[in-house]
């Protein structure tokens, strides 16, 4: 019954209720008892929320963001995987502003290149994101009426999540300088004798 009342709703509210349907009903490891960090790292993992061309797309635009040098990039912290988590439990609205970051990057590679951001050669994606990681500053001497890029405002919105999920993992506090120590030592209490608390 259930099922028969589904497809009939996404046939009337179209194919973006299966998506919401699909999402809302799997659970997040954490609710099914796992560690997050070991799905994560699966070999077989696949994306809950993002589609697999979108993830493709987010792996190579987080691999410019953060590459890997003498230590780990955002590829090799699973940063991909720890976004599309996140995404699988984000309001809808938070969801729809990430999808249109990464469809206007790829629509504009289409338009500008003929091919999908994905697989661009890395000197093509790195031409197509300079305008937006390094904007020319507006001439104070000429009065200019641009409307603004929104690939400035997708760009910056992206290279934030990317850069906070990338020090947010293991890798990127390493690389902070964390040496795999508890943070905190133990709680010693209030030094001032009992009878000094008002």
């Amino acid at each position: 019954m259930r099922a028969a009342l589904l497809a009939s709703a996404a046939s009337v509210l179209g194919p973006g209720f299966g998506l919401a349907q699909s999402v809302a009903s799997a659970p997040t490891p954490a609710a099914r008892g796992e560690e997050g960090s070991s799905v994560l790292s699966a070999a077989n993992w696949k994306p809950v929320f993002l589609t697999v061309p979108q993830d493709e797309t987010l792996v190579a635009l987080s691999e410019l963001i953060i590459p890997a040098t003498e230590t780990p990039g955002a590829k090799e912290a699973l940063v991909n995987r720890f976004l599309d988590l996140l995404l699988s439990i984000e309001s809808p609205a938070f969801q729809a502003r990430f999808v249109d970051a990464l469809s206007y990057i790829d629509g504009e590679s289409q338009r500008q290149l003929g091919q999908q951001f994905r697989t661009l050669t890395p000197s093509d994606r790195i031409w197509l994101l300079t305008p937006w990681a390094y904007p020319r500053q507006p001439d104070a001497w000429i009065e200019q009426e641009e409307a603004p890029d929104p690939g400035l405002e997708h760009f910056a919105r992206l290279k934030a999540l990317i850069a906070d999920a990338y020090y947010g993992s293991e890798i990127g506090h390493h690389e902070l300088g964390w040496d795999s120590e508890i943070t905190h030592g133990a709680y010693q209490g209030c030094e001032q004798p009992a009878a000094n608390h008002y």
